[in-house]
């Protein structure tokens, strides 16, 4: 069955502002908690007050950008694009189900690193593939934002900071947010 263009595009742009709304309130608003330090999963970790909430925007964004990535495909001539963008969204299911421990070192954290590391490979991948459906200054910052998005991701899990995790997301979820957007303003093919 094929996902409307409406629908799909409309998970687009839910998925991205549910998940980043979600840990910017959260995270300005938990006792203690250090955005640029501290990872947004420690926003649900075992035992987190924000638990609850932080969990609802991970299933939200994983169960959403599924229903995005065959208009997004569709859209943009580049099929590969449908596996990748799933694996984003089903990486951070299991981000949601592999909670942090509240000690940590437990094989679930392992779990839960693997799963988020899992992630942010497809969604660094997701603008990349997504270049070769551009043109001009449209591949240009798709390329610019896989790049940014790699580079932060990547000195996140080296570095554990949570300000180079906000950055690597974000960049990507405001390219999806823009990539929505304009497919909801474009007329019916």
């Amino acid at each position: 069955m094929e996902v409307p263009r409406r629908l799909g595009a409309a998970c687009g742009l839910a998925a991205p502002l549910v998940f980043v709304g979600g840990w910017a309130a959260l995270g300005a608003t938990a006792p203690g908690y250090e955005p640029l330090e501290d990872a947004i999963s420690s926003l649900a970790r075992e035992g987190a007050p924000t638990r609850a909430a932080m969990t609802t925007c991970f299933v939200v964004f994983g169960l959403l950008l599924p229903v995005w990535a065959p208009v997004l495909a569709r859209r943009l001539a580049v099929p590969a694009l449908v596996p990748v963008v799933a694996l984003a969204g089903v990486a951070t299911l299991a981000v949601a189900a592999l909670p942090l421990t509240r000690g940590g070192g437990q094989p679930q954290d392992a779990a839960h690193a693997a799963a988020a590391l899992t992630g942010y490979v497809a969604m660094a991948l997701t603008p990349l593939l997504a270049a070769r459906g551009l043109r001009g200054r449209g591949r240009t910052a798709s390329l610019l934002v896989a790049a940014v998005c790699a580079l932060a991701l990547a000195g996140s899990v080296v570095t554990g900071s949570g300000g180079l995790q906000r950055l690597g997301l974000t960049v990507v979820d405001a390219w999806h947010v823009v990539l929505a957007a304009a497919v909801l303003r474009a007329p019916r093919p």
